[in-house]
């Protein structure tokens, strides 16, 4: 079967391929329908890679966040038309420790493997996951960054200690308000307490106990536990700051992405015995979880979609250049692509 697929062959520049593409056996034919940009995907279209990766990893298809509608099943498992997320994350083995998402073996769509931007993706079925027919579509496209944040809070509640009377966000962009929005549902006892720069993007977290601007933030205060969602260089100042007024023996989760290492007051890290730990990615397990969560809590997805600020409908290669141009240009949410070709 002939599939056209759409690879960036260079920076800010998309081509279309056709490929004969045959199934392997376990293998399903999903018709991607919407799709939202990641600014991982945003960092490769824009060349803000080091040169080494992108020769390594060019050209690529990109968007590994994405729903779709089940074209063929040939094992029965999934009915035509049926609505499934795409999982991005694909192990080759298991291991009783190691998730499938740390598996150095593991191959990720859209980080040198094809993304989801093509005319049919042909999948596994056991990574794909029977969406509720009551989910928006536009909500579900970004469903693999939620479950990237509910990932580092499971991890979180198995790593830290039982107080968590007050826990930090740091980091006022799309990961820190989805990792609050979740820490909020997932432990409604406790004070979900946002820290960021940018007061507009904070007064979004109306669902948060308190917000603070960091450069305002009373010095009496303190934290249990606190969760980095900064990344970039900046994350070097918020995991420091978060370190100053986390309790003794407190946890850290450190979600931001940085490209290059950051220096961290490890002295202090000593003194107070704090707990540091990372968290990227997700597995099929983090899918199965959101995806129950917000079908439970059906106001989690009232307040993800808030974070939907542009649809861009892609009929043409100019409206993927379009879509990442207005993504890269807007200030707070996310960019969902309306996909037809």
């Amino acid at each position: 079967m002939i599939n056209s697929v759409y690879r960036l062959t260079e920076p800010r520049v998309i081509e279309e391929v056709f490929e004969e593409t045959n199934l392997k056996e376990g293998d399903i034919i999903v018709r991607p329908t919407y799709m939202s940009i990641c600014k991982a995907d945003q960092r490769y279209y824009q060349g803000n890679r080091d040169i080494n990766t992108l020769k390594e990893k060019l050209p690529m298809a990109l968007i590994h966040e994405a729903v779709g509608e089940v074209v063929k099943d040939y094992t029965g498992t999934y009915k035509s038309g049926d609505k499934v997320v795409l999982i991005p994350n694909t192990p080759v083995e298991e291991d009783e420790i190691v998730e499938e998402n740390y598996l150095e073996s593991s191959a990720f769509r859209s980080s040198g493997y094809d993304g989801f931007m093509s005319e049919y993706v042909y999948i596994s079925k056991d990574r794909v996951i029977r969406l509720p027919d009551n989910i928006d579509l536009k909500v579900a496209s970004f469903i693999e960054l939620v479950s990237v944040a509910y990932h580092g809070i499971r991890r979180f509640k198995t790593l830290s200690h039982k107080r968590r009377n007050k826990i930090g966000v740091w980091g006022d962009g799309n990961l820190g308000f989805i990792n609050s929005l979740l820490l909020k549902v997932m432990f409604p006892d406790s004070r979900i307490i946002v820290f960021g720069k940018n007061l507009e993007k904070l007064s979004y977290f109306s669902f948060a106990d308190e917000t603070y601007n960091i450069n305002q933030i009373p010095e009496d205060l303190a934290i249990d536990h606190g969760f980095e969602c900064v990344g970039g260089f900046k994350s070097e100042f918020a995991i420091n700051q978060i370190i100053d007024f986390i309790n003794p023996q407190g946890t850290i989760a450190l979600l931001g992405v940085s490209e290059n290492k950051v220096a961290i007051n490890t002295r202090m890290v000593l003194e107070k015995g704090v707990n540091m730990f990372g968290s990227s990615r997700s597995g099929k397990k983090d899918f199965e979880e959101t995806i129950e969560l917000i079908s439970k809590n059906h106001y989690i997805a009232d307040y993800l979609k808030s974070l939907v600020s542009n649809e861009v409908e892609i009929d043409s290669i100019s409206d993927i250049s379009d879509a990442f141009s207005t993504d890269f240009n807007s200030n707070f949410g996310k960019t969902v692509l309306k996909w037809n070709l």
